[in-house]
């Protein structure tokens, strides 16, 4: 499967990303060869800093993947970015039931297109004060049954001490270490197994979410090297 091309935008936002990922922060990228080079893929990430979808789109690119990014729809309405996002294909969350689906539908049909979808589960930034995951929303389990891809955990570590949204602090110096580690994709075939054997309901949707959760927590106790809670 050829390797999918981007176009002007792509490239402007490369243009910007790639020297804002060298500017902020000394970035070490660690497991791409567990995102495929081509084909269907979600992405399921923590979240600790807004700068984290700068790191992750460039991560994603090196392996010459163009990120779809699950995002908040009020983006969208932001001059000049709105105009990015939507000419770059990525995904708005709409809240609510019907529009969340809605959110949902465009996600899946992204993976059946072949693209790499990326989510963040607890979709914000954690509220964790040492910055481990959060509880996550079932939306990643939801996708992850709908679609029988490949769902790759990835971290990020060291972007919460350049830009704390919560701590209200920007400190780009002195320059700090940011990692991005993808790990092997999630075993999720006991469960797509009993979804197609009953009903896919609140209990199996948790199950899920947990399973995907621990391992990105798993996956961030690496990097960090400490013991999660």
């Amino acid at each position: 499967m050829a390797r999918e091309k981007g176009g002007p935008l792509i490239g402007l936002c490369a243009v910007v990303c790639y020297p804002l990922t060298h500017l902020l922060g000394r970035r070490r990228f660690e497991g791409l060869e567990h995102i495929p080079e081509a084909g269907p893929v979600l992405v399921a990430c923590n979240h600790i800093s807004y700068l984290d979808p700068i790191y992750t789109a460039v991560f994603l690119h090196r392996r010459g993947r163009i990120p779809r990014f699950l995002a908040k729809q009020d983006l969208w309405r932001v001059p000049v970015l709105g105009r990015v996002m939507a000419g770059t294909g990525q995904i708005p969350v709409r809240r609510g039931g019907i529009e969340a689906g809605e959110s949902l539908r465009d996600a899946e049909q992204a993976l059946e297109q072949g693209k790499a979808v990326l989510i963040y589960p607890e979709g914000t930034v954690t509220r964790d004060p040492d910055h481990w995951p959060m509880a996550a929303h079932t939306g990643v389990a939801r996708l992850a049954l709908r679609s029988d891809v490949p769902v790759v955990p990835v971290v990020q570590w060291g972007t919460q001490r350049i830009y704390d949204h919560y701590g209200r602090r920007f400190r780009p110096l002195p320059r700090t270490n940011v990692t991005v580690r993808a790990g092997p994709p999630i075993d999720l075939a006991d469960f797509r197994a009993d979804a197609r054997r009953r009903d896919v309901d609140r209990s199996l949707l948790r199950e899920v979410t947990d399973r995907v959760m621990g391992q990105i927590r798993d996956l961030l106790a690496e990097v960090r090297r400490e013991q999660a809670p």
